[in-house]
């Protein structure tokens, strides 16, 4: 039987992680310095927690679900404690990608992310429909890769995200750089962005006499049909006024050199303020 050890096993993503372990055939030891945490573990889940020592001895994996901040000093703690070809999984490539992880070529390391579900699917179920997180009820993609390690390394990783990100669809792999381009890039630095200049948007038209409940509405549903029609979810085009509004109003959104946020020192420059 696999062994994991999951370090911040109470904490936000511990426990959505730790929830998901209980279901799974796998011996996991479950590792939080917080007393709340703890009591959480305990209280909702019937999970006991031990200390790090004990958790790492003779493991087969260990899950850092940890802060990106905290990634780099919880891997040089319990590095000396991990026999070689003991898997240390990241739940992000912003810690990795920066080189804190410990310096040891006998550790297989292994990055995954979720994609979290899409705004397209087909939930039916209320609380599958209301998990936007994802790894509860919705069925959500996932992304991997693997860092440092023998090739046959990657099956074992590959199966643990799929327990902790469970239910999943898709499960793609790619290297660390691409994930790094997806997040921070992809999905913070742009999608984030504009998502919060959308809401900055709808406090503007607000403050020139807008009902609120009417610009958010009007916002988000023009939100779902514009973008199933960008994303050929469904087949469309827009309309001529539409593609008169992206041609003028795209320029004075948009620097010309957007792009350069995918640039490799942009991407790492974000991934440093991050961590």
């Amino acid at each position: 039987m696999t062994t994991i050890a999951l370090f911040g096993a109470g904490g936000k993503m511990g426990y959505r992680l730790s929830r998901n372990l209980l279901r799974s055939a796998y011996d996991v030891r479950h590792v939080e310095v917080s007393e709340v945490g703890r009591q959480r573990l305990k209280n909702d889940l019937g999970i006991d927690t031990v200390g790090a020592n004990a958790a790492l001895e003779g493991v087969d994996a260990v899950i850092l679900a940890v802060p990106d901040t905290l990634i780099g000093n919880v891997g040089r703690e319990i590095a000396p404690q991990l026999k070689p070809g003991t898997m240390v999984v990241a739940l992000d490539a912003a810690a990795p990608f920066a080189g804190h992880l410990p310096d040891r070529l006998d550790l297989t390391y292994f990055v995954t992310h979720p994609c979290h579900p899409p705004i397209f699917n087909d939930e039916t179920d209320l609380e599958a429909k209301s998990d936007h997180f994802g790894g509860l009820h919705a069925k959500q993609h996932i992304v991997s890769a693997l860092m440092q390690g023998p090739e046959e390394a990657y099956a074992l990783g590959e199966a643990i995200a799929k327990v902790i990100w469970a239910p999943v669809m898709r499960s793609h792999r790619v290297t660390v750089e691409q994930m790094a381009l997806l997040e921070p890039g992809l999905s913070e630095t742009v999608c984030a962005s504009l998502l919060d200049v959308m809401r900055e948007a709808i406090d503007e038209v607000v403050a020139r006499g807008v009902p609120r409940e009417a610009a958010r509405d009007f916002l988000l549903g023009h939100l779902n049909i514009l973008a199933a029609v960008t994303f050929g979810e469904i087949q469309g085009v827009f309309s001529d006024a539409a593609n008169k509004a992206i041609l003028f109003g795209k320029p004075a959104l948009m620097r010309p050199d957007w792009k350069r946020v995918f640039e490799p020192a942009e991407i790492a420059a974000s991934i440093q303020r991050i961590t």
